[in-house]
This record gives structure tokens, C-alpha cells and sequence, in this order.
């Protein structure tokens, strides 16, 4: 398993124990998961919905233009 993997699943234990010992109960739970999951698909629609940027070459800013 990847390091990125792991501290992928560390993190999610670590929220659902907290949530857990806060007092949620399951279905609670399942309802934070679900609303990270949407708030997840928002922000990809919203990426690919933005028009591209321009793409900046660092080597030619602040040089004047020809």
C-alpha cells in the first residue's frame, strides 16, 4: 500500500473515531460521508465547467515584451 494510501486511511479512522466519540451515531456518519462525497463532485463539475487558464511561462514574466 502506498504511503498515500495509508495516510488516506488514517485519516478517514481518525474522522470517524472523532465523529464516533463526539456522539454521532452511524446514520450521522453516513451522512457527513455523503455530504464530503458532494461537496467533492460539486468542486470536480465546477473544475471542468471553468474555462481554461492561460498558461504562464515563469522564464518569460517580467520580461518585456518584442
Amino acid at each position: 500500500m502506498s504511503t498515500d494510501a495509508k495516510a488516506t486511511k488514517i485519516l478517514a479512522r481518525t474522522f470517524f473515531n472523532q465523529l464516533r466519540s463526539s456522539g454521532y451515531t452511524p446514520t450521522q456518519v453516513i451522512a457527513v460521508a455523503t455530504e464530503l462525497i458532494d461537496l467533492v463532485a460539486t468542486d470536480i463539475r465546477d473544475a471542468d465547467k471553468a474555462p481554461p487558464s492561460p498558461s504562464a511561462h515563469p522564464a518569460e514574466e517580467g520580461r518585456p515584451a518584442a
